[in-house]
C-alpha cells in the first residue's frame, strides 16, 4: 500500500492530466495538421474534459464529502484544495479552446464547411430553417416553465437545454426547453457546400414562438456535467444473483448524480446564476462560459460527409492497416504453432487474430477457447466467432467486465448474446475490474494438450484497433500456455492469489515483479537501464523505486502518454529520469516494459499502467517476450519513439512539457511506423537496409542523449 512520501519529485495527478489534455489542444493549434484533423483534436480535447469532470472531479467531490482532510500523497493537497486548483487550471483552457475552435472554423469556411449563427444565414436559408422548425421541431419540443407551481426539472448529464427569463404581467419565471435527443443536433442547409446550424441555436432563435404568451429575455443554452463515478456497493452484489441487473441500476443512478460543472453559451444574468447555483448546489467557479459547441460529436459526421476532392485538402492522407509482416498466407493457427507472432495496430491489421479465433471455432482438435473482454466494438465479429465456437461444441469461457466505464450497456448486450449461444460468461470480482487482454486456445495434438496464447496491450475492439496503437502477441509457447491455464482456472473460482511462473498478473505479483526487475537494474548501477511505455503513471511504490534507480545511476526512460506523477530531472532524486509524451494521429496505447540493454534485456508487453488502481485493484496480465526477432522489433519501435522530435514532448522539472529541438533529421514515430508497414514485403520481411539505417540513426541519437 502507498505510504507517506516527500513531495519534491511528484505532482498532483489531476493537474498532470490537465497538462496532458492541453497537449491534445496543441495538436489542434498545429498548422502542419490538416484543418479537419485539427477540429477533431478540439473534439477529443472536449470529450476528454467532459470525462475528466464526470470521473475525476466527481470522485473528488465524493472524497471531500466523506473526508475533507484526506491528503493527496503526491501534492499534499486536500480534496477541496485539489478542486480549487482544477477549476483555476481549467478556466484558461476554456479560453484557449474557444479561440482555437473559432480560428479553425474560420479557416474551414473557404472550403465550404461553414457552421453558422442565425444572423449569418442567407434569406432563403432563414426561410428554410423556420419552415423546418415549425414542421419538424416545434411539435416534438417539451418546454416547461419554472415557478411556484412548476418545480425545476432534472437536467440530464451532457444534454443541452435552451433557457430564458419569462415575464407575464407581474409574474417572472424561467423557461426551459430540452434540445430533443432524437432529432439531429445539427441542421444541414440546402446546397453543395456543408453549411449547417446547430439545433440549440435554431430553438433559441424561435423561443418566442415556443413561449408565445410571454415576454422572453436573457436567452441562453446550458449543459450540466454530473458525477459519473459510481461504484456499486458490495451489498448489492451479495443480494443480487444477476450482476447485469446491478449494472443496469448503476447506469440509471448515473443520470441523477450531483452536478460538477455548468456550461453556458452566454454570461448568465446575476439572478439566473444565483438560481442555478442554488438548484445544483454549486459555486460560481463551477460555471464555465464557452463560445463553441458544448457537444462536438457532429464534427466526426461532417468529416464523413466531405467529398473526396475536399478530403485530400483538409484531412490526413488515408491509411489502412496493412497485412502483418509476421503472418503469411494460410492458416494463422498453423503458423502460431510454429513461431511467435506480433501484430502492431493500427499499422497492421487485427484480421489475423480474428482469423485465428474463426479457425479455432471449427478446428476439430480445439477443445476450449477462453478470453477476457473489457471493451468491444458495437459490431464485433469476435463475438460471432466465439458464439460459433460454442455452437460447434467447443467450451467457450468469456470473462467480461461489465464495469468498463461508459461501455457498460454495450457489454451487457454482448454478454446476453454470448450466453444465448452457449458460452460460459463470467463477470469478474467485487472490487476488482478485469482489465487484462488474454486469450487461450487449448487443442489436442496427437496425445498431448497444447496451447496457443494471445496477450495484448489493447482491447479486442475492431474499431479502436484502427485508431489506437497497440501490440498483440500470439505464442504457442507451452510454458506461457500453462500459466494462462492457471490464470483462467483461478478467475473461474474467484482466486486472485494464484501462482504464475512467467506471466505478471495483478493484483498478485505484477507490481512486485516489476519492482524486483528494477532492483536488478539498480544492482548494475550506471550499467542499468529501464525503458517503460504506458498510458499513465501514478503508483507511489513504482515512483519511489524509479527515484531509487535514478539515484543509483540507472538511466530510466519513461514514455507516458497521459498522467505522469513523477517529475524528471530533480537533482539527487530523478536526475537520470526522462519522461516523453507522444500525441499524434493515433492514440498511443501500448504498455511495454524493458529492463536492461541489448541482448540481455528483459521485455514484457501487457495491459497494465503503473497506476495503483491497475497494480492493486484490477486484474492485469503482462507477458515476457522471448522471441528475439519480436524483442528487437519492440526495442526498435521504442527507440524510434524516444527519437521522435515532431509529435513527442519532454516533461520539464515542473511538470510542463516542451517540444524537442530538431537537430538533424525530423523523426515522426507514427509516420515511420506507417511507412514501415507499407514497405514490408511479406511475412517477417522489412527492407533490411532501411531498417538498419533507421535503427543506426536512432541509436546514434540515443547514445548522444
Amino acid at each position: 500500500m502507498e505510504k507517506a512520501e516527500p513531495l519534491d519529485y511528484t505532482q498532483n495527478r489531476e493537474l498532470s492530466w490537465l497538462r496532458f489534455n492541453r497537449r491534445v489542444l496543441e495538436e489542434a493549434r498545429d498548422e502542419s495538421v490538416p484543418l479537419m484533423e485539427r477540429m477533431k483534436f478540439v473534439a477529443i480535447f472536449t470529450s476528454n474534459l467532459d470525462e475528466f469532470f464526470m470521473i475525476r472531479v466527481g470522485s473528488l467531490y465524493d472524497m471531500a464529502a466523506a473526508d475533507s482532510r484526506k491528503i493527496d500523497l503526491r501534492s499534499g493537497m486536500t480534496p477541496v484544495q485539489q478542486l480549487g486548483a482544477i477549476y483555476r487550471a481549467v478556466a484558461p483552457l476554456y479560453k484557449e479552446r474557444d479561440k482555437t475552435y473559432l480560428e479553425i472554423k474560420k479557416q474551414l469556411q473557404p472550403y465550404g464547411v461553414c457552421g453558422l449563427d442565425f444572423k449569418e444565414l442567407e434569406q432563403q436559408e432563414k426561410k428554410f430553417v423556420k419552415k423546418y422548425f415549425k414542421e419538424q421541431v416545434m411539435q416534438v419540443l417539451s418546454p416547461q416553465i419554472v415557478d411556484v407551481n412548476h418545480p425545476f426539472p432534472h437536467l440530464l448529464n451532457k444534454e443541452l437545454y435552451v433557457v430564458a427569463s419569462l415575464k407575464q404581467g407581474n409574474r417572472t419565471m424561467m423557461g426551459i426547453v430540452p434540445v430533443p435527443q432524437y432529432i439531429s443536433n445539427v441542421l444541414y442547409l440546402p446546397g453543395h457546400d456543408i453549411r449547417y446550424i446547430r439545433m440549440e441555436k435554431v430553438i433559441m432563435e424561435y423561443l418566442d414562438l415556443v413561449f408565445e404568451k410571454y415576454q422572453v429575455s436573457d436567452k441562453n443554452y446550458i449543459c450540466v456535467t454530473r458525477n459519473a463515478d459510481i461504484s456499486p456497493d458490495d451489498e448489492a452484489y451479495a443480494d443480487n444473483d444477476d450482476f447485469r441487473s446491478v449494472m443496469l441500476e448503476t447506469l440509471h443512478k448515473r443520470r441523477r448524480m450531483a452536478v460538477v460543472r455548468l456550461e453556458t453559451a452566454y454570461p448568465l444574468a446575476k439572478e439566473m446564476e444565483k438560481f442555478f447555483c442554488e438548484k445544483f448546489h454549486i459555486t460560481s467557479e463551477c460555471i464555465f462560459r464557452t463560445k463553441m459547441p458544448m457537444k462536438l460529436d457532429f464534427i466526426f459526421a461532417i468529416a464523413d460527409k466531405l467529398p473526396e476532392s475536399l478530403k485530400k485538402a483538409i484531412t490526413d492522407p488515408p491509411f489502412s492497416p496493412q497485412p502483418p509482416r509476421m503472418v503469411g498466407e494460410g492458416s494463422v493457427m498453423a503458423q502460431a504453432k510454429k513461431k511467435d507472432i506480433l501484430l502492431s495496430y493500427p499499422y497492421e491489421s487485427m484480421e489475423p487474430f480474428l482469423k485465428l479465433i474463426r479457425e479455432a471455432s471449427t478446428d476439430p482438435d480445439v477443445m476450449t477457447i477462453k478470453i477476457t473482454i473489457y471493451r468491444l466494438a458495437k459490431k464485433a465479429r469476435l463475438v460471432e466467432y466465439l458464439c460459433a465456437a460454442a455452437e460447434n461444441g467447443k467450451e467457450v469461457t468469456v470473462l467480461i467486465e461489465l464495469r468498463a466505464r461508459f461501455d457498460e450497456q454495450n457489454n451487457i448486450e454482448w454478454s446476453e448474446r454470448m450466453e444465448e449461444a452457449g458460452c460460459r460468461v463470467l463477470y469478474g470480482f467485487e472490487g476488482y475490474k478485469v482489465h487484462s487482454k488474454i486469450c487461450l486456445i487449448t487443442y489436442r495434438s496427437k496425445n498431448e494438450i497444447r496451447y496457443i496464447t494471445q496477450i495484448g496491450t489493447g482491447n479486442y475492439n475492431e474499431k479502436t484497433a484502427k485508431m489506437y496503437t497497440d501490440y498483440s502477441l500470439i505464442t504457442g509457447n507451452q510454458k506461457i500456455g500453462e500459466d494462462a491455464v492457471a490464470f483462467f482456472q483461478n478467475m473461474s473460482i474467484g482466486n486472485l492469489e494464484g501462482v504464475y511462473h512467467h506471466l505478471l498478473v495483478a493484483p498478485v505479483n505484477l507490481k512486485r515483479r516489476v519492482l524486483a526487475l528494477i532492483d536488478g537494474e539498480i544492482r548494475k548501477g550506471q550499467d542499468g537501464y529501464v525503458l517503460m511505455k504506458m498510458n499513465s503513471l501514478t503508483d507511489m511504490d513504482f515512483i519511489r523505486k524509479v527515484s531509487e534507480a535514478s539515484q543509483a545511476g540507472v538511466k530510466v526512460d519513461l514514455i507516458v502518454r497521459g498522467i505522469c506523477c513523477i517529475l524528471p530531472g530533480i537533482p539527487e532524486r530523478t536526475e537520470n529520469v526522462t519522461v516523453t509524451s507522444i500525441v499524434g494521429r493515433y492514440l498511443e496505447h501500448p504498455r511495454v516494459f524493458v529492463f536492461g540493454k541489448g541482448g540481455d534485456a528483459k521485455v514484457y508487453i501487457g495491459s497494465a499502467d503503473m497506476m495503483t488502481r491497475n497494480t492493486e485493484n484490477r486484474v492485469e496480465v503482462a507477458c515476457p517476450v522471448w522471441n528475439e526477432d519480436i524483442k528487437r522489433r519492440l526495442l526498435h519501435d521504442l527507440h524510434i519513439m524516444l527519437a521522435d522530435n515532431v509529435k513527442a514532448r519532454e516533461m520539464e522539472m515542473d511538470g510542463t512539457y516542451h517540444k524537442k529541438s530538431i537537430n538533424g533529421k525530423v523523426v515522426n514515430a507514427q509516420e515511420i511506423f506507417m511507412k514501415e508497414a507499407l514497405e514490408a514485403k511479406g511475412p517477417d520481411v522489412l527492407e533490411k537496409k532501411k531498417r538498419e539505417s533507421i535503427l543506426a540513426r536512432v541509436l546514434g541519437w540515443f547514445g548522444k542523449k
